[in-house]
């Protein structure tokens, strides 16, 4: 099974207006309502590649309600700890040309349901994966990545870490199975400006050094990069297309790349399929389908 963790949950609010005037009323031309957070774009996109996983996390108050019921009808499985008090954030996102957001800053979260999720992490067995993706809210002990990652420790689960700077530094140790910096955020880990493709590997290289297995940088239009564990090194391509949405890209980069990797525990297969999978994200108004992933498999072309 796979298990996805989003620790602050979020009802993000689209508005497209052809401009925006600051300090006038605006009104919008068109709007959407969608269940965001970064675990719950893999888990969503996972559902879209028919790879049954359970979306964990903590949710509150009506907005809460309202996140669970959205993931639920699109047909994922949840499992979130209910908080007692506070409601889940709502995210603000204006297309107006420009993409301005405003993010909320989501509910407190106590020691005693933290205790809660650590109690459904417990049943992770052998063979079963853990996506953590995003940051960790204020309200949270810093190294709370580093404690769900001692908890499965020598348990023969594959964890994925979705995150950036000195947290992802943090959790390195613990052997995660892959992680997902992109380009400049590699670069900000160590201090440097990377400007070319040996660049990022010898610094994907020193990620492993540092105990992580599989490195997949991104490189927005420029594709991506794998430093494999295998010790292979794979670029690939984006394919062609228009660019309709970045949010939620990397997300099903993730997705896709642990979709391919469940089929035939092919690295260089869940490369590809993450590219495609990423790429279709977002070339797309909402997060990729199955169909047009499909659609986008035999486009990905690796540089040599």
């Amino acid at each position: 099974m796979i298990f996805t963790v989003t620790f602050n949950p979020s009802l993000d609010y689209v508005v497209g207006l052809s401009s925006f005037r600051e300090g006038e009323v605006n009104r919008s031309e068109w709007e959407h309502i969608y269940p965001g957070g970064k675990g719950i774009n893999v888990s969503m996109v996972l559902k879209n590649l028919d790879i049954r996983n359970i979306a964990l996390g903590f949710v509150g108050g009506f907005t809460g309600k309202e996140i669970e019921r959205r993931i639920k009808d699109f047909g994922c499985y949840t499992d979130f700890v209910k908080l007692k008090s506070g409601n889940s954030r709502i995210n603000v996102k204006i297309k107006a040309g420009k993409e301005s957001e405003i993010n909320g800053q989501g509910p407190g979260i106590g020691k005693k349901e933290l205790s809660q999720l650590f109690k459904k992490l417990e049943f992770i067995e052998t063979g079963d994966m853990l996506v953590l993706a995003g940051s960790i809210p204020a309200a949270l002990p810093e190294d709370t990545y580093e404690n769900i990652m001692r908890l499965l420790e020598n348990r023969g689960v594959k964890i994925v870490v979705d995150a950036t700077g000195e947290l992802l530094l943090r959790v390195v140790k613990y052997q995660p199975f892959l992680i997902k910096p992109n380009n400049h955020e590699l670069g900000d880990m160590f201090g440097v400006t990377l400007t070319s493709r040996d660049d990022i590997i010898t610094y994907g290289k020193r990620l492993q050094e540092m105990g992580a297995k599989n490195v997949l940088v991104s490189m927005a239009g420029e594709g991506a990069l794998l430093v494999a564990e295998d010790e292979s090194i794979h670029e690939m391509k984006p394919p062609e297309g228009v660019v309709k949405n970045s949010v939620g890209a990397g997300d099903s980069m993730v997705a896709g790349f642990i979709a391919g990797y469940l089929k035939n525990q092919d690295l260089r297969e869940a490369f590809v399929m993450g590219v495609a999978t990423g790429s279709a994200s977002a070339f797309s108004e909402t997060l990729a389908t199955r169909e047009e992933v499909l659609k986008l498999l035999n486009k990905i072309e690796e540089n040599k």
